[in-house]
């Protein structure tokens, strides 16, 4: 695309799915970021087998290109994060901080919670700040996906400009 901004080559934002409950959501998201060049993590167990047909289907040919790495389980996760010094960012409906009103930084990890039961207390005590997109007050909740699409192009843009 004409005048388009190689986002890879400027940033290394994260993003961190903890337990996926759904394929096809976690296929888009890879889709997602082999667009836009940054790499998802899976903190098992997920709620699929990652080998499944819907992850295949959402991911297409993307999933090629996508840079997946999985971790056996959260503490394994968490003490990755650390060594490397990345701020862990839950995208949570349990704060009432604007994604929008956070300052993102090169190296932050993106995460987010499963799509039944959001992230548990330990998850939550873990991170490093926690932030929501905002929506109507009888909404409980966005597609993971799509929250995933705000959450990571409000980084890039920040990070970006």
């Amino acid at each position: 695309m004409a005048g388009s901004k190689a986002y890879s080559t400027f940033m290394t934002v994260r993003i961190a799915l903890f337990q996926p409950d759904i394929a096809g959501n976690t296929g888009t998201i890879l889709r997602l970021g082999a667009c836009f060049g940054v790499p998802v993590d899976i903190i098992e167990p997920a709620g699929f087998d990652l080998s499944d047909r819907h992850l295949k289907r959402a991911g297409m040919d993307y999933l090629e290109i996508a840079t997946l790495k999985r971790h056996i389980d959260w503490q394994h996760f968490l003490d990755e994060q650390k060594a490397e010094n990345r701020r862990l960012i839950l995208f949570t409906t349990k704060t009432d901080k604007p994604y929008c009103d956070f300052s993102f930084q090169d190296e932050d990890v993106l995460l987010f919670g499963r799509e039944s039961a959001g992230a548990p207390d330990y998850v939550h005590q873990a991170v490093d700040a926690e932030v929501t997109i905002p929506m109507v007050k009888v909404a409980r909740s966005l597609n993971l996906a799509v929250s995933v699409a705000i959450g990571v192009s409000e980084a890039l843009r920040q990070i970006n400009k």
